[in-house]
């Protein structure tokens, strides 16, 4: 594994984070199974790890505080989320100071820690960035209960935004072949400082049409997920069907390494239920993108 800085924050971050969301964090996946892969993540070196107090219908929070527990976590990035819980069978948005405020409290009982290295703020709209609600992170990063903040966002003002907001360290924004025109931004976010994270780095198996290959429960679940929220990313990953006939390279390790690639990245968070699937991944930091594939990656992106 390797390490690069988060932005201008004191925390230096493995290149592949483990995402600790959707599946993974579901009761309906076996909970011993949802512990070892994070161990197996531990074990290969991977120090950040990303969830959200409504990710799992609220269940992955307290999910990766077990799985953690009897573990060192001294040297653990643990970056949470606020303004969305999952409540009443859906999800619920709040960005106010004192709901903020809650959930960060909430989270660090759930989690069994005393101070969350990473919070962002979960999909909030230009109009959720009030005053009183930066004032409440400063706050909570004075009380000593955040390390440091920011953003994840898909949204294009909302991240031009952030770039501006002096007192955030850190934006996660939708990365990964499909997605190459965010590259400009990225290195307008990394210049200002900003740490940057790649969050569906692997286009959420999208790339020629892995998602559609059903093995069992979990990949009818996403592929449900996919055809309800992500057809136009389904039809889009058609165009990568070459990065499955890449010598000495998976698709999805090209495709990290694509991620990884970009100057500006800190780190490529991903998620998986399969631990041949994560062996995979754990290799990709360090693995050389030809420049041909890397051109023709940006050719079927921007076409």
């Amino acid at each position: 594994m390797k390490y690069r800085a988060l932005g201008r924050t004191d925390l230096t971050v493995s290149e592949l984070g483990f995402g600790c969301a959707s599946w993974w964090g579901m009761r309906a996946f076996d909970e011993s199974e949802a512990h070892r892969l994070v161990h197996q993540a531990l074990d290969g070196g991977v120090t950040l790890f990303d969830t959200g107090a409504s990710y799992s219908r609220g269940e992955a929070e307290p999910r990766l505080g077990r799985a953690l527990k009897g573990r060192d976590t001294s040297g653990l990035q643990i970056a949470t989320k606020a303004g969305t819980r999952f409540e009443g069978g859906r999800i619920r948005r709040d960005f106010s100071p004192g709901a903020v405020r809650t959930s960060v409290e909430a989270s660090l009982g759930r989690l069994s820690l005393e101070r969350i290295d990473l919070l962002q703020l979960h999909g909030p709209g230009l109009e959720d960035l009030t005053p009183d609600l930066l004032g409440e992170l400063a706050a909570l990063r004075g009380r000593g209960l955040i390390r440091s903040w920011g953003i994840n966002s898909f949204d294009a003002p909302v991240l031009e935004a952030a770039l501006g907001l002096a007192d955030l360290d850190v934006v996660m924004l939708d990365f990964n072949v499909l997605r190459p025109g965010r590259i400009e931004l990225i290195g307008r976010a990394a210049a200002a400082g900003k740490g940057v994270l790649a969050g569906m780095p692997l286009a959420m198996g999208h790339m020629a049409g892995q998602v559609t290959r059903i093995r069992g429960v979990r990949d009818l679940w996403y592929a449900a997920r996919a055809l309800r929220h992500h057809q136009a990313d389904v039809a889009l990953g058609r165009r990568y069907g070459f990065l499955g006939r890449l010598e000495g390279l998976s698709a999805h390790q090209a495709a990290l390494a694509f991620v990884l690639g970009t100057r500006g990245v800190s780190a490529a968070v991903m998620g998986t239920t399969r631990p041949g699937h994560l062996a995979q991944n754990l290799v990709a930091p360090g693995l050389h993108l030809p420049e041909a594939v890397r051109a023709q990656i940006l050719s079927a992106g921007l076409a």
